[in-house]
């Protein structure tokens, strides 16, 4: 058999979806929603089990040509490496800097890793985006999104 990327990816999406199944049991229920039809459980299962059908449906429709067989050649490593450590860090400077100020820093380093380098372009590209998410999760959705240690020391709690 060839292993194709078809077929890698249906594995990785495969295992994430089974993954993902398996830790939805975990999700905190109220008291008697158990019973309930519909519940905090009810959606991550239901997309864990969509995930493994279409995943599953990859894995079988993938052809096993000689011409579209797996080669590594002509990938960016490195850059895959850099983008990773950048979401680490996106994840750490969350606690101290915020959401606002984290997710435009993490949108303009990685836009500039990628290859941009016009400072108006990177601006344009991540502060407006930043700024709709900001506003979509906590005036839409009323979600509550701590300003980050830095805001409490300068400005007080």
């Amino acid at each position: 058999m060839i292993v194709t990327k078809d077929h890698i990816g249906g594995l990785i999406f495969l295992c994430l979806s089974v993954i993902y199944g398996y830790y939805t049991g975990d999700i905190a229920l109220l008291p008697g929603d158990e019973y309930e039809p519909f519940n905090s459980q009810s959606l991550p299962y239901a997309l864990a089990m969509l995930g493994g059908a279409l995943s599953l449906g990859l894995l079988i429709t993938a052809k096993s040509d000689l011409n579209n067989k797996l080669s590594l050649r002509g990938y960016d490593f490195l850059l895959v490496f850099k983008l990773l450590l950048l979401v680490v860090l996106f994840a750490l400077a969350l606690e101290w800097v915020g959401f606002l100020l984290a997710t435009v820093f993490f949108l303009i380093s990685g836009y500039w890793l990628l290859g941009e380098r016009r400072t108006k372009m990177l601006l344009l590209a991540s502060v407006p985006f930043a700024i709709g998410i900001w506003f979509a999760l906590t005036q839409l959705l009323d979600v509550y999104l701590a300003p980050g240690q830095l805001y409490i020391l300068l400005f007080g709690g």
